[in-house]
């Protein structure tokens, strides 16, 4: 990411926070030679070897990207953005030298994708995720609201993922 000094964002809490409010992470993997990139809701938690943080999510089996585990990843999460037009008064001062641009904040996190497949993770993870989504509604579902042998099923049919974060990049733009 081409990042002017200007520009980077050097407040971890500010980036950590833009990942929370904004977890629909965009991760950039590699599959035969070419990126792929899958969309998921990524949590933010503490920890991991450089003491920077790990993203984790869950994705279907199904889904190939959990095999790729060991590879180098990059998550990209996008937070506000919008296109700013030309002040007219900065118009009219610099005798039309202005032009339009676009500002945004993003934060780019790499690091190692590990794959998880232990149910007691998974089965916390879930709960942990789902509190944190389910907080703002009237009435918030629970894991526990489904049956049991239902999410049990469901625990056979994911994987959980992991990046252990070694680089983590802030942009705010604007």
């Amino acid at each position: 990411m081409y990042l002017p000094t200007r520009d980077r964002q050097q407040d971890p809490r500010a980036m950590r926070l833009l990942i929370r409010e904004h977890a629909l992470g965009m991760l950039v993997t590699q599959h035969g030679g070419l990126p792929d990139a899958d969309h998921l809701p990524f949590e933010f938690a503490e920890g991991g070897s450089e003491g920077l943080g790990l993203l984790r999510a869950h994705v279907a089996r199904a889904n190939p990207v959990w095999r790729r585990a060991g590879q180098q990843v990059l998550a990209v999460f996008r937070g506000p953005a919008g296109y700013v037009p030309p002040d007219q008064q900065q118009k009219i001062a610099s005798g039309g030298k202005v032009v339009p641009t676009w500002d945004y904040n993003v934060v780019h996190v790499h690091g190692r994708l590990r794959a998880i497949e232990d149910p007691g993770w998974l089965l916390d993870f879930l709960h942990g995720q789902t509190r944190h989504h389910e907080a703002d509604q009237p009435q918030p579902w629970s894991v526990t609201d489904a049956p049991p042998a239902y999410i049990d099923g469901m625990l056979k049919a994911i994987v959980g993922i992991e990046i252990d974060i070694a680089r983590i990049e802030g942009k705010w733009k604007g």
